[in-house]
């Protein structure tokens, strides 16, 4: 979470042209780049905005006004803003102040949790409503509930996984039915194109995830286990004998979309090392993480806490190559 503070003077005419954006956070929204949190595609998380979802995409910037009121500005100037968050992962300060030109608009509310508040404001609050809006303002953008375990909470599982791919992956180095592919290599850390973005707060089944990633746990209702009885070896994309159901039907939506392409943002590459990348997919129910060099995890909304492995076995090579051609990658 960065701390910076810029300002986005006169983003629209809902906030005042002499009020200045206190800058907390930054976040892309992009068809390879946005907050899982928010949808399974690009699409879906540009709805939540009323956006067209356009190829280019959209930076978002969230703050608080001099009254601390939160908004989220929308920008059209995605490298300014992939410029100030790059910056601010390195420990750097950087003054985001987005040119009005690129301003699309300004919403009441933040899409996302935000951990910080401007120093010398009031207590981050949604807008009062403007009394000349006649009660068409928008409704504040608020976070989806991460209080207990669905969709969003599933998402953010993945992208954790995705992001500390070893500890996830040491936890079966002990099974030989899960080995290591030769000549696979392991990511310290491995950069999700989704991971959670600095300065936002994890719900707190997804922080479980994130947790059971040193330590495994058995009760799947307080945490998370790396339960091993998806039949590692099998085909992927069948049914094979003695596999989870969900993770059935994931694989085979999964191969599904080789036939007909999912909507933009739906499967995503990222860099992992050597020549691998690190893929993340998602459909109704289920998200996927996977290297392409080695082995998947699922995680499905009907199994709460829980992180199924796939193993290789004779089709899931070929299943992750394809998916990873037809991905999305950040630019």
């Amino acid at each position: 979470m960065t701390d910076e503070e810029g300002a986005v003077a006169g983003t629209n005419d809902t906030v005042a042209d002499d009020d200045a954006l206190y800058v907390l956070t930054a976040a892309l929204l992009t068809p390879a780049q946005f907050p899982s949190l928010l949808g399974d595609d690009y699409p879906a998380a540009c709805a939540a905005f009323a956006l067209e979802p356009y190829a280019e995409g959209y930076g978002l910037v969230l703050g608080q006004d001099g009254g601390g009121a939160r908004w989220t500005v929308v920008v059209e100037d995605v490298s300014l803003v992939a410029v100030a968050i790059a910056a601010w992962d390195c420990g750097m300060e950087y003054d985001l102040s987005p040119d009005d030109r690129s301003v699309v608009c300004a919403l009441p509310g933040w899409p996302l949790p935000v951990a910080v508040s401007a120093p010398g404001v009031a207590a981050p609050h949604d807008p009062l409503p403007d009394p000349e809006a006649e009660g068409t303002d928008p409704t504040p953008l608020a976070p989806p509930d991460t209080d207990s375990w669905g969709p969003a909470q599933r998402r953010m599982g993945a992208d954790e996984i995705a992001h500390q791919w070893v500890a996830w992956r040491e936890q079966l180095d002990g099974d030989p039915a899960f080995a290591a592919p030769a000549g696979a290599e392991a990511d310290s850390v491995s950069p999700s194109d989704t991971a959670t973005d600095a300065g936002t707060e994890t719900g707190s089944d997804a922080e479980a995830v994130a947790e059971a990633g040193s330590e495994p746990r058995a009760d799947a209702g307080s945490g998370t286990d790396v339960r091993a009885d998806t039949a590692a070896g099998e085909p992927a994309g069948e049914a094979p004998s003695g596999a989870h159901p969900g993770v059935r039907r994931a694989l085979a939506e999964a191969r599904g979309y080789l036939d007909t392409p999912p909507p933009p943002g739906r499967v995503r590459s990222s860099f992992a090392s050597g020549d691998a990348r690190m893929l993340r997919a998602d459909g109704p129910g289920w998200s996927l993480v996977a290297r392409t060099d080695d082995i998947a995890f699922i995680l499905l909304d009907e199994e709460p806490g829980e992180v199924l492995p796939v193993g290789r076995g004779t089709e899931l090579p070929g299943l992750l190559k394809a998916l990873d051609a037809l991905a999305v990658r950040p630019a």
